[in-house]
């Protein structure tokens, strides 16, 4: 990238439209490449047996500010924005410098960076915090994804045979740091003054990658959530300035007023005294004094990501939502299925027990049938018993009935003769 505007780009019509991100399986850590990037975190702990002497402190102030130096003027200010210009010599030399950070070769870190304020705060920039703050300070970076050079991107210094070697062999850097440390200060100079400073150096650098698009201020509106931090540009000799950065690319000078500490830009205006450094780039007064937030120029960067947070809100409400009426739809389901299966078992239960209940019915009308043909005949036979009792019983009231009506006849007749005698017996005595 050569010169570029006050960082207002609208060459990219998606870059409003896309606020919900999601990594791909290639963007996922890669546990077993990470190894070495963790050893050299625990390393400086061997310390505790080696100590820790006055050489290796002065190596691990020189070596972190030396790094610091070379990654901020060379491979950011120079290798990725052009901001100044160097002599081929000078040029493979600050290349090489920015080798011993043990950040990849130049051209890798330089492509790559160039993609950042390309597509900054979009779902294309490649450490991007509102991907995640741990994606942007280091995520990115344990990846596969990003592991070749971008280079499309940095055409221009690619075409230096010297440099495309240090890209390579970009473990040079870093080797001969290491084996120059370990010959000044031992093994005390090799953990404190190189594998300590290089986690100073990794951290200070994946600050202005991560803390500087959330914690500071922001003096001008760009697109993305660049901020300044005082904090940040102390650790990393004037990088903390990173609205400013953000806001005009092309600068040498992130620190843009005399109070805003850029001892890169210190260096590099000191080395232009002596011919190595030409034409640093600094903001036209008129850049300085425009765009600025405080005076109601709209923000676009922040709109968009508090618009991209909402979104993404409402996603994530919305996901959370279906998921919860698929689950439960599917609790739904299975109880219907289990409430099918109950039916067809109910059913199946009812069908036997009618088949029972309709075989025991039949058993019973069976056996209350044979029972009332056999009451019935019994029945029967006793009414004509009965019959045959009651008729004999009849017979023998109506013979002696007879005797007895015969008798009273018998006795009348009796009676009658008696009066009849006693009648004449009477008149005789009266005659």
């Amino acid at each position: 990238m050569t010169d570029l505007a006050p960082a207002m780009r609208t060459d990219d019509p998606d870059r409003f439209t896309s606020t919900v991100y999601q990594r791909s399986p290639d963007e996922r850590v890669n546990r077993i490449s990470s190894v070495p990037f963790i050893l050299i975190h625990l390393l400086p702990l061997l310390a505790v047996f080696t100590g820790v002497s006055t050489t290796a402190l002065v190596l691990l102030a020189v070596t972190y500010f030396g790094r610091i130096f070379f990654i901020t003027a060379g491979y950011h200010r120079y290798f990725a924005h052009r901001s100044y210009k160097l002599g081929r010599i000078p040029q493979f030399l600050m290349a090489f410098g920015g080798t011993t950070a043990a950040q990849k070769g130049p051209l890798w870190w330089a492509g790559h960076h160039r993609d950042h304020h390309r597509y900054s705060d979009t779902d294309q920039d490649i450490h991007s915090p509102l991907r995640g703050f741990w994606w942007s300070h280091l995520g990115w970076i344990l990846c596969d994804k990003y592991n070749a050079t971008p280079e499309d991107r940095i055409k221009d210094f690619a075409k230096y045979p010297e440099l495309r070697f240090l890209n390579k062999f970009d473990w040079t850097g870093p080797w001969a740091l290491g084996i120059a440390c370990y010959l000044i200060g031992g093994w005390s100079g090799l953990l404190i003054g190189f594998f300590l400073s290089t986690v100073f150096v990794w951290h200070a650098t994946f600050l202005v990658n991560s803390l500087a698009h959330v914690m500071g201020r922001r003096r001008y509106a760009t697109e993305d959530t660049s901020k300044n931090s005082a904090i940040i540009a102390v650790l990393t000799m004037g990088e903390g300035w990173h609205n400013n950065h953000h806001y005009y690319q092309a600068s040498a000078r992130q620190g843009f007023f005399w109070w805003e500490w850029d001892p890169s830009y210190y260096v590099l205006k000191a080395l232009s005294f002596v011919g190595i450094t030409r034409d640093l780039k600094t903001p036209p007064e008129l850049v300085l004094d425009s765009n600025r937030v405080r005076e109601g120029a709209f923000d676009i960067g922040m709109f968009r990501s508090h618009w991209g947070k909402a979104s993404r809100a409402v996603l994530n409400t919305r996901t959370s939502l279906g998921g919860r009426i698929v689950e439960r739809q599917a609790h739904a389901a299975e109880r219907l299925d289990h409430l099918a299966e109950r039916r067809d078992h109910l059913a199946e239960t009812v069908a036997e027990r009618r088949e029972l209940l309709a075989e025991s019915v039949a058993e019973r009308r069976e056996l209350l049938a044979g029972s009332v043909a056999e009451r019935r005949d019994h029945l029967a036979e006793t009414v004509a018993e009965r019959r045959a009792a009651l008729e004999e019983a009849v017979a023998a009231h109506k013979a002696s009935l007879e005797d007895f009506v015969s008798s009273s006849l018998e006795s009348a007749e009796e009676l009658a003769r008696a009066s009849r005698r006693g009648q004449r017996e009477l008149g005789a005595i009266e005659g």
